[in-house]
């Protein structure tokens, strides 16, 4: 049985003594020093510079980095405050990830596609038949009220999965009009306290008009909610139980959830907002509630946003992929499966970045890679609405995930430079 309690001291020996209990491989990716895994170790240590800088320069109260060669963890470090008391931030802290969400939703899905359970063009009214006659906003009224067309085709389901529905985004949308339309909807953006479950929340969001035909343009949107939903619909079980028995059990990522259990509550790390120049909590806005992983109703499983994770959980996850879809011999998608996930999805949208989004993750193509920082081809990425990070770089067989919890840091420079160290620290 795994000794689940070894897991974060072992970690915390990355870099620097390196004792048998790190040789053991007790937890699911095994350390390794930087060397062993063809980086470079002094190269890795301008991540410890970049940290103690940022925290020194009030960019972030606190920083976590964690960076995996050739499925072995070579660097995993914690730097700086994981709450406005000053409390040390640890490699085992846990932190909402947000949107770092939709990729494990998107996974889910895939799953019972490989199952036969529906097609990629199968229009989502199929399932969900609030989202027949989808409509496209024309124009929105003082009062409320609005004008609008009929959408020239179906919303599908790779049109949820590639952000091309049309779909809005309620409190984070970039046109005002929607952000009305969701609020006064009563529709839950992404995670809350309130008793209320993707089966009430979703047919509201298929009553709300798109800003455009689906498939014309990339639209950052609900749709990975939706497709939690679909999920649900399909397997018969909530979001948390399914992703429970067929990702995160499998994968071994024991501190992944949509709500903490009491005993990990105080690993929560906090979200925090620079305030006269001094770190403060930033306790709740219009968009989220700050208890929102330990408290509430804890009914609402947000497939876009909800989920709460580990830097080493979340590296376990994106090992999987990069393994083509297994990790320690527990299989969770196809090899081929996993080829057309990372493959572009929305033709030339996103071509003047060199860039495409396949079925989970935006995906690096060559023009990007040509520029250089961005990783080889087919590297995949996103983020999370709480400043955190990630990309996979199968060719180098390369991970890097950075961590943090704030809101309102416009000063942040800490993920592109992180980017920039990890690949350069590649020796071979």
């Amino acid at each position: 049985m795994k000794n689940t309690f070894l897991k974060p001291f072992v970690l915390g020996l990355c870099l620097c003594g390196f004792t048998a209990f790190a040789q053991q491989n007790i937890y699911e990716l095994p350390v390794a020093k930087p060397a062993d895994a063809g980086m470079r170790s002094y190269h890795l240590s301008y991540i410890d510079s970049l940290a103690n800088e940022a925290i020194t320069e009030k960019q972030v109260p606190g920083i976590l980095a964690l960076v995996v060669r050739d499925g072995k963890v070579v660097y995993h470090k914690a730097f700086g405050q994981a709450d406005p008391s000053g409390k040390k931030l640890e490699t085992s802290s846990i932190f909402r990830i947000a949107s770092q969400t939709k990729a494990i939703t998107s996974t889910a899905a895939m799953i019972l596609w490989e199952r036969g359970k529906f097609q990629l063009d199968d229009p989502i009214a199929k399932y969900i038949p609030e989202f027949k006659d989808a409509q496209v906003l024309d124009s929105l009224f003082p009062d409320g009220s609005y004008t609008s067309h009929q959408a020239d085709k179906p919303i599908t389901i790779r049109h949820l999965l590639t952000h091309t529905s049309g779909i809005g985004y309620g409190a984070i949308d970039g046109d005002a009009r929607f952000r009305k339309l969701f609020e006064d909807a009563g529709i839950i953006d992404g995670f809350t306290t309130k008793n209320i479950t993707l089966a009430e929340n979703e047919p509201k969001v298929a009553k709300m008009p798109l800003h455009h035909n689906p498939g014309e343009r990339f639209t950052y949107s609900e749709g990975i909610d939706v497709v939690g939903y679909l999920v649900e619909l399909l397997s018969g079980k909530k979001l948390d139980v399914f992703m429970r028995e067929e990702i995160f059990e499998p994968l071994a990522m024991t501190d992944t959830y949509f709500y903490i259990p009491k005993e990990k509550h105080e690993r929560l790390v906090a979200v925090q907002a620079l305030e006269n120049g001094k770190w403060t909590d930033a306790g709740s806005n219009a968009f989220y509630a700050a208890n929102y992983p330990i408290s509430g109703a804890q009914t609402f499983f947000s497939g876009g946003a909800g989920l709460s994770s580990t830097a080493l959980d979340y590296a376990q996850f994106l090992q999987m992929y990069v393994n083509g879809g297994e990790l320690n011999g527990k299989r969770i998608l196809s090899p081929t499966t996993v080829d057309f996930i990372l493959s572009n999805q929305i033709g030339n949208i996103w071509a003047d970045q060199g860039a495409g989004h396949g079925l989970a993750f935006k995906v690096v193509g060559e023009g990007a890679s040509a520029k250089g920082g961005q990783g080889s081809p087919d590297t995949f990425e996103w983020g999370g609405y709480f400043n955190t990070q990630y990309f996979a770089d199968p060719q180098q067989k390369l991970i890097g995930i950075i961590l943090k919890q704030t809101l309102g840091t416009n000063n942040d420079q800490t993920a592109w430079k992180f980017r920039n160290i990890v690949f350069s620290s590649v020796a071979e």
